[in-house]
């Protein structure tokens, strides 16, 4: 049985985007993501995990003439995500397929990969709604694997850019086996720790 969604504006309306109305929804984390990615024009850029697109879109409206190509391991949200690229006349750059994150082959090496993983520990409490449960509750390593998998698919000085929990972050930085790194802590409020962590390697 197909999801219900909700048509929903990103970007000051510049998007128009449909996700599910129940599960994950995707918000402030997704649009600091795609703030992110140091793409420029002619960039081909790989997103792991990409659920409705809306990340990729973002970066597609940010940066001009770039290439995007999703994976999702989910097929409504891979056809979703499709339609949302054609929404915002975006498809003839940025494509979605049906793929899995931690053991995706690509065809070809990307300039940069990107993602937020599912990052709540596995001992966390179970969503009720089947697809929240696998966008956010990291039940088989997918932090280490995603990573790895990330850097395994970027070409020589590109990177792989990815949002977590704070908590986190030191798993993900040994699944980077010692690779250059730049962190950028998001803070809730003044005077209080991050929360969410901005992870960005780049490859060698």
């Amino acid at each position: 049985m197909s999801r219900a969604n909700t048509l929903d504006g990103f970007l000051g309306g510049r998007l128009s985007i449909a996700q599910p109305r129940r599960g994950f929804r995707a918000g402030h984390d997704t649009v600091l993501l795609a703030a992110s990615v140091p793409a420029l024009a002619g960039s081909h850029l790989l997103e792991l995990g990409s659920g409705a697109g809306i990340a990729s879109l973002c970066l597609a409206c940010r940066v001009a003439q770039i290439r995007v190509t999703g994976i999702e391991i989910d097929p409504e949200l891979v056809a979703l995500a499709n339609e949302n690229a054609a929404r915002n006349g975006m498809a003839d750059g940025v494509g979605f397929e049906c793929a899995d994150a931690a053991s995706f082959g690509g065809r070809e090496l990307f300039d940069h990969v990107f993602f937020n993983p599912p990052f709540h520990p596995a001992s966390g409490e179970e969503s009720p709604s089947a697809g929240r449960d696998l966008a956010m509750r990291d039940a088989a390593n997918a932090i280490a694997d995603w990573t790895r998998s990330a850097l395994a698919l970027t070409r020589a000085a590109g990177t792989v850019t990815a949002i977590l929990r704070a908590d986190r972050t030191d798993e993900m930085l040994a699944a980077g086996d010692g690779r250059g790194v730049v962190l950028f802590p998001l803070f809730p409020r003044a005077g209080e720790a991050p929360k969410r962590m901005i992870v960005q390697f780049r490859k060698r």
